[in-house]
């Protein structure tokens, strides 16, 4: 029987977007677009900005204490742990089912960590309220968030991460991830010190629902992807494989994919058409993040 937690992974990316959403229902428009244009990729199979592109990545330390304000190396880490899994070389994804083994796929992103911005706040902690967004309420203000993925790392107190869906307003857009939760050493603390709260946020960020689909538990809901099986609600700790819901066995839920709510050991592949939502929405809606990555060519062998 797996260990009990004394928390359980809990992502603010739903009813941030949906507060967004009530004040700002402009938002709706932008994101039917980018549904639409979804759509017509996986029907034509034709996706744009094409190849490997790089996103750069602005970290936002925001900290009280000692133990909140991480270290560089825990950051590298970060970005380290991003760079295998968007790029599908993590180790563990060997560990997929066979029956899922060709859907893991590389989203063919890399990040690279442009700057790390330190801010010491008098506040003990924030809430997924977008504070520490704003200097004027004790945290640090988004730098060019059209070019570069913003992440703000803080005692967030309610969730472990939180993000928004693309076409979100400028001074708000990016990632907020628990400094308990970021990173593979210093303060990150298991079952969620392998970097994947992140991966997960930075997945919302890209426009990927969490893979069962709304937050009520019911097997009418759907993530918008074709290749991720139908499944009830969310998975916790380590599940074991098959683990059946809302009739999809015999293979059952896809709770090893990064979008669901396993522990950060327990979850390893994004799908093919997860992939294409990620790089549709960076080419309709991110379309100046991230610099396309010019192939390698092997030297001549000219003869003597």
């Amino acid at each position: 029987m797996a260990k009990k937690h004394a928390q359980k992974r809990k992502c603010g990316a739903t009813p941030a977007q949906s507060a967004q959403l009530e004040m700002h229902p402009e938002l709706r428009g932008r994101l039917f677009s980018l549904e639409a244009a979804t759509r017509t990729r996986r029907a034509t199979g034709v996706v744009i900005r094409r190849g490997l592109l790089r996103i750069p990545v602005i970290v936002h330390v925001v900290y009280k204490t000692p133990e909140e304000n991480i270290s560089d190396a825990q950051i590298k880490s970060q970005i380290q742990v991003l760079n295998k899994d968007f790029r599908a070389k993590n180790s563990d994804v060997t560990k997929t089912p066979a029956v899922w083994r060709p859907l893991a796929t590389d989203a063919m992103l890399e990040f690279k960590l442009q700057k790390v911005v330190r801010v010491k706040t008098t506040k003990s902690g924030f809430k997924s309220d977008d504070s520490m967004k704003f200097a004027t309420q004790g945290g640090s203000n988004a730098i060019d968030t059209e070019k570069n993925l913003n992440i703000w790392v803080c005692n967030l107190t309610d969730y472990l991460g939180y993000a928004y869906f693309p076409g979100i307003g400028r001074s708000i857009d990016g990632v907020v991830v628990r400094h308990q939760a970021f990173g593979t050493m210093g303060s990150a603390n298991s079952p969620y010190n392998k970097g994947r709260t992140a991966t997960h946020e930075i997945g919302h960020y890209l426009n990927l629902h969490h893979i069962w689909g709304g937050d009520s538990p019911t097997c009418g809901d759907s993530d918008l992807v074709d290749d991720t099986p139908n499944q009830e609600k969310p998975n916790y700790e380590t599940p074991t494989f098959p683990h059946i819901s809302c009739n999809n066995g015999p293979s059952g839920d896809m709770f090893m994919n990064y979008m669901d709510y396993v522990d950060d050991k327990a979850m390893f592949m994004f799908t093919v058409q997860q992939v294409l939502r990620m790089r549709t929405a960076l080419s309709t809606s991110r379309p100046k993040l991230g610099t396309a990555q010019a192939k390698k060519r092997k030297p001549l062998n000219r003869k003597k």
